[in-house]
């Protein structure tokens, strides 16, 4: 067992801030929606928007340091021990059994977390923005878009898109704590560190 750094101090500031706005945007999103009465609809708005604008700068940001380290690597898909894991998910936690997989630092993520994070980034997200963006901007629409969209269309996607979202973090959430103890998963995400037992 090594004591080993396997997320850096960019990584652990993308991902806290990411997940404080996403938490924002969960809640001012109910809010507008009429799900939450805590905020006015004109409060809401503004924070929702300025949390989202928020959000984009930070993914805008994450992206480009995700492509200049390499780090991208980290989310390539791969069968291989795909089905162990997914088994120890659904079976072996509960019954004491050992995971499967074994972390290092270049391969941080298992195969189902590779999967699971690769369609929050591919599928949710953009979704969320481009379906957001248009919400956002629907009065200078240009004609184009005028007669092949509608608001109403536009929203219930941003809607469907922002419940995945949700999901998305319920499970992660869920996830993270199924480590040793409640607290195992999380602390590397804190202090950058983790041990490892290295494969050389």
């Amino acid at each position: 067992m090594s004591r080993v750094m396997i997320f850096k101090r960019f990584e652990r500031f993308w991902h806290w801030s990411q997940a404080l706005l996403i938490f924002v945007l969960l809640f001012t999103g109910f809010n507008i929606h009429g799900s939450l009465g805590v905020l006015t609809f004109s409060t809401a708005m503004e924070v929702h928007t300025l949390a989202a604008w928020a959000l984009i700068v930070l993914w805008l940001f994450a992206i480009f340091w995700h492509f200049t380290t390499g780090e991208w690597r980290q989310y390539i898909p791969t069968r291989t021990g795909l089905f162990a894991v997914m088994h120890y998910y659904l079976v072996g936690t509960f019954t004491g059994a050992p995971h499967p997989y074994r972390k290092t630092s270049q391969a941080k993520h298992n195969p189902l977390q590779r999967l699971a994070y690769l369609f929050f980034k591919l599928v949710i997200s953009p979704v969320i923005w481009a379906s957001g963006l248009l919400y956002l901007f629907y009065n200078d629409w240009p004609a184009v878009l005028d007669g092949a969209l509608s608001l109403q269309a536009v929203a219930l996607v941003h809607t469907g898109a922002a419940f995945a979202m949700l999901v998305f973090v319920i499970a992660h959430v869920y996830m993270a704590t199924m480590g040793k103890t409640v607290t195992s998963h999380i602390k590397p995400m804190i202090t950058g560190y983790e041990d490892l037992e290295e494969r050389h």
